[in-house]
């Protein structure tokens, strides 16, 4: 009996030493696969792991635990549009459900279940992007075609082979050096993303399935149900944007250093997007309510004070995410410099956006 026991014990070390063996293809087939692979139905549980270390803003407050610590994850995914995200965690779970254009918003903690309606074009980041099928995929659509490929060792994972993609970002600007995507040949569904920053050994965000398969998809499982004595309410996008139904109105220059703007989010005309690929960062303007107390904030978790010509700020960096908050003397508002660009790129881009509101149109 003690000697089942003891192979019994050894069996996960023994298949994860086993040869991994893949079938031949190239990194654009795999690229390829990968994308496709949105479109697959299936279940699974997942874990990502962040260590941005940016500090800890009120405003932000549903974004800090998923981007320093352990997030654990429960998917079902019927197609792009149809799909459920239950987070869970030592004091309940929250549940995310897309059901077209729609979401549904479930709070175990509040008994709550809120329903938002219509598509939404800008919106803080949730638990969700975070899965490794959405991960993969985002990543790979944001690095664009300039972005090079190449293949990667194969690796076990969720008792799968899976086939290796590194993706490196055709700008030097980008604060990311190499995303890796380990994903089944069959499916191309990403099984395993981690995120290194420019120049490190160690990934500022893992995410990997534990388990992960086909699934038959069962409506009634990513359809939002509520039980007896649960409440529930509705809103529009713009309304559960938190802190970004707050923008301000100031007109943003047509490029802010050597970065060309792309067009505006729909709906979110005030918005300021630059850069392209993975070399791209966004700009928020606030009025002086709420970008005074984004400023104060940033302050008292540790951001640290700067200065421009005809401006001063606060800014914050991380492996992979650098902001600026910019006070310029010439404006009422505060503007938020936030992407995935070095923060010296950055400092440039807000002293060049100072410059540009001292000029005026």
């Amino acid at each position: 009996m003690f000697a089942g026991v003891a192979v019994l014990c050894c069996l996960p070390a023994v298949v994860s030493a086993l040869p991994v063996s893949v079938p031949a293809m190239t990194a654009p087939r795999l690229e390829s696969r990968i994308l496709a692979s949105q479109h697959e139905s299936f279940d699974g549980y997942a874990e990502s792991s962040a260590d941005f270390g940016l500090p800890d803003f009120p405003a932000f407050g549903t974004v800090t635990p998923l981007l320093d610590g352990v997030t654990r994850m429960r998917v079902w995914q019927a197609s792009p549009d149809r799909w459920r995200v239950d987070t869970l965690s030592d004091t309940g779970e929250n549940d995310t459900y897309q059901v077209g254009h729609d979401e549904y918003v479930w709070d175990s903690g509040a008994q709550l279940l809120t329903g938002i309606f219509g598509r939404q074009t800008v919106r803080l980041p949730r638990a969700a992007d975070l899965v490794p099928s959405a991960l993969g995929v985002t990543l790979i659509e944001q690095a664009g075609p300039r972005a090079r490929l190449r293949l990667l060792n194969p690796r076990r994972i969720a008792g799968q082979n899976a086939a290796g993609l590194a993706v490196i970002p055709a700008s030097p600007e980008s604060t990311i050096g190499e995303a890796d995507i380990w994903a089944s040949p069959a499916t191309g569904l990403p099984l395993l993303v981690q995120v290194f920053g420019r120049g490190a050994a160690t990934p500022a965000l893992s995410s990997q399935f534990l388990e992960a398969g086909a699934w038959t998809p069962v409506m009634s499982v990513v359809t939002p149900q509520r039980g007896p004595g649960t409440g529930f309410t509705s809103t529009t996008p713009q309304n559960f944007a938190g802190l970004l139904r707050n923008l301000g109105s100031a007109a943003l220059p047509a490029g802010l250093d050597s970065f060309p703007r792309r067009p505006s989010p729909p709906g979110y005309g005030q918005v300021g997007v630059y850069g392209s690929g993975l070399a791209t960062f966004a700009v928020f303007p606030f009025g002086p309510g709420t970008g005074g107390q984004l400023i104060t904030d940033a302050l008292d978790a540790g951001a640290s004070q700067v200065s421009f010509s005809d401006a001063t700020g606060v800014a914050a960096s991380a492996p992979l995410v650098n902001l600026v908050l910019l006070q310029p003397a010439q404006s009422p508002d505060t503007f938020l410099l936030v992407g995935l660009v070095s923060r010296t790129t950055l400092d440039r881009a807000a002293a060049d956006l100072a410059q540009e509101l001292v000029q005026g149109p």
